[in-house]
Order: C-alpha cells, then structure tokens, then sequence
C-alpha cells in the first residue's frame, strides 16, 4: 500500500556559478531544485526554478501531472531562481514563510517606488527612460505581483509537512520537513545547496546573514536522514547515525 506522503525530484537544480567548483563568474543559468510532494489530497510543488514551458514538460515526464493538478506551490525563499515558472501554475494556492514575504515586500515596493518616480520626472523632462531601466521597471512589477499572489503559509501543510524555518540564506528563508515513518526528510532550498557544501559545512556566499545560516546549516543536518538541497539531487545526511 503506498504511503500517504510521497515525494519526488522534478528538476534537479544548479547554481549560475559553483563556488566550491572555483566559478567565480555565471558559466550556467541557475535555477532552484524542484520538488513534488503528494500528501492526501495536496500536491505540492517546491520552488519551480524553470521556465514554465521546461517545468511543464519535465513534470509531466517525471510524475505524470499535469498543472492544474497542482494544488498548492511552496517558495523555500522568494529568490527568482527559486519562483522562474510560478506562473505555470494560477489555479493553486501561492505560500511562502510570513517571515520571507514581510522582508522582502518592503524593499520591492521601495525600489519600484524609486523607479517610478525616476520614470516621472524623466517624462517631465522630456527625456526618455533608459530601456534597462524600463526592464527593472517590469521586473519589479513581476515581483510585487508575485508577492501579492502569495499566502503566508501555516507552521504546518499537513500532518506529516511541517515548516521548518532556515534563516540567514535570505532573512525568512524557510524549508518543509516530510515526517515518514521510515525517515525524515528535509527540503531545505538554499540553506544546504550543493552536496559539496553539505561535506564541507559551508553556506552559500552573500547570504543575509551569515551567522544565522551557519546556525540553520547545523539544525537541518541535526534532524534530517535525507536532504533535498536547494541546487542539487537528493543526498543523505552523512552525519546522521540514527
């Protein structure tokens, strides 16, 4: 009898530039592992890094699905490599930390303020808006419109899907712990990236906070027998000895 809580891999994920590969520039367009989750009657997808027509196809060839089977779409933080193909999926519910989504609206909002202003003075100028700043202009549009689609998420999906908070990659960064009868398993985005960082205890550079992420690293390696990294395949935790 299968178990009422499944997962699977969709799209293993990849950093733009590996610093643990000596990349010290982007070689690579980076984008978010993604994760299907299945329990009763959610289905879950976990950071959708790739363009919706890629995610389209690489869900249907891993699992089967469809979009409109989607019930619900999880963000791990509100990085745009970890949301690329949210789109692909309007009819499910949008969650996301309450802690990620408070940090990073005020500044989007902000910004977008800046550049509208800077866009009206240039219009009273009778200058004209400079076309990168016309493409920040629909980026951040994108972004608010995001944000305001998404739900702060409840400390729990289900009975066996917990939030786990992860702070430090980003102020709210926030991952799912799968509670199985067999194992624990720890969806984590960027907190762990890559196996190299998990063998090696490093975060990722330019985290928010450094110290807290540290912090976070050591919790998720405390609790979790497999770990889904934000920028990898499925590893297990070789410190775990239970």
């Amino acid at each position: 009898m299968p178990s009422a809580l499944d997962f699977r891999i969709i799209s293993i994920g990849t950093l733009s530039a590996h610093p643990l590969w000596d990349e010290r520039q982007p070689v690579r367009t980076g984008h978010a592992t993604t994760t299907l989750i299945e329990s009763g009657d959610m289905t879950i997808i976990v950071d959708p890094g790739l363009p919706a027509p890629a995610l389209k196809a690489r869900l249907h060839e891993r699992s089967g699905l469809t979009p409109e089977r989607v019930t619900h779409v999880y963000l791990t933080s509100f990085h745009p490599e970890a949301r690329r193909g949210i789109e692909l999926f309007p009819h499910a519910d949008w969650l996301i930390s309450e802690r990620e989504r408070e940090a990073v609206g005020v500044p989007i909002a902000q910004s977008l303020a800046r550049l509208a202003e800077s866009q009206e003075l240039a219009k009273q100028a009778g200058e004209d808006f400079h076309e990168d700043q016309l493409v920040t202009l629909e980026v951040l549009q994108r972004d608010i419109a995001i944000l305001a689609r998404t739900q702060a998420s409840p400390d729990a999906l289900s009975d066996d899907i917990d939030l786990f908070p992860l702070p430090g990659y980003s102020p709210g960064s926030c991952g799912l712990l799968l509670k199985r009868s067999i194992d624990t398993v720890l969806v984590c985005g960027d907190a762990i990236a890559t196996s190299e960082h998990l063998e090696q205890g490093k975060v990722l550079p330019g985290c928010a906070d450094r110290k807290q992420a540290m912090e976070s690293f050591k919790e998720a390696i405390e609790i979790a027998d497999l770990i889904i990294p934000g920028r990898d395949n499925l590893l297990v935790n070789p410190t775990n000895t239970r």
